[in-house]
């Protein structure tokens, strides 16, 4: 099979088999929707200009539920039993890689489009805007991208639910950073064009953490 057929069965695997449980989907909304839920109490007590603070509300939230999902990835391939008839069928390794990526991509960004949802009606701010919605998706990018490589890592681990934080959130510090600061530039009125630096930092990011992802995964995989 083609490099693109086989993460494109992955990809459709991943979609039915959470389609049919909505596991990992049902938690991460959960959570995001939780979260959501309290800053916005707590900023109707304290703050005046929710402008300045939705921004790392948003990502907060967006972090923690897709770490959510993140934890679940690979171990629910190793209880299933799937990971081991992934690992031998003769495929390119990174094909997996990216593959779980995209499912992760877009299982985060379905959520992230819910979240929003909610934070426009409970923050009463016009959060669903092309901009935002782009910053978003490249920032999701590499998170899910570099998230992938440290599921695998930890996949096997008695304390993954530890590790994959302590592992994952110092390493996606900067890009984290960039997208916070984008978003927050575009709340506060700016456009494309008056963030760029911000969003050059982020497609930097992500270019570099999927490329090291990709050379990495195939020792992860094998550990």
């Amino acid at each position: 099979m083609s490099f693109w057929r086989v993460v494109a069965a992955i990809v459709w695997k991943d979609v039915v088999a959470e389609w049919r449980d909505k596991e990992v989907l049902s938690a991460m909304f959960a959570l995001a929707a939780l979260v959501i839920l309290i800053f916005n109490f707590a900023f109707e007590l304290r703050v005046g200009n929710v402008r300045e603070v939705v921004p790392g509300a948003l990502w907060v939230a967006f972090i923690f539920a897709g770490m959510l999902g993140l934890s679940r990835s690979f171990v629910l391939e190793r209880d299933r039993g799937y990971l081991d008839g992934l690992l031998l069928a003769p495929v390119d390794r990174s094909a997996i890689l990216v593959a779980k990526s995209l499912s992760n991509w877009l299982f985060m960004s379905l959520i992230e489009v819910i979240v929003l949802l909610l934070a426009s009606a409970l923050f009463n701010l016009d959060l669903m805007r092309a901009d935002l919605l782009l910053v978003t998706a490249l920032g999701t990018g590499g998170y899910a991208g570099l998230g992938t490589l440290m599921s695998a890592l930890t996949a096997n681990t008695r304390a993954r639910e530890v590790l994959l934080p302590a592992l994952l959130l110092p390493v996606a510090v900067p890009l984290l950073l960039a997208v916070v600061k984008a978003t927050a530039g575009l709340l506060d009125g700016g456009t494309l064009a008056g963030v760029v630096h911000w969003l050059q930092m982020v497609i930097g990011f992500d270019i570099i953490f999927l490329t090291l992802a990709g050379v990495l995964f195939g020792f992860v995989v094998e550990e």
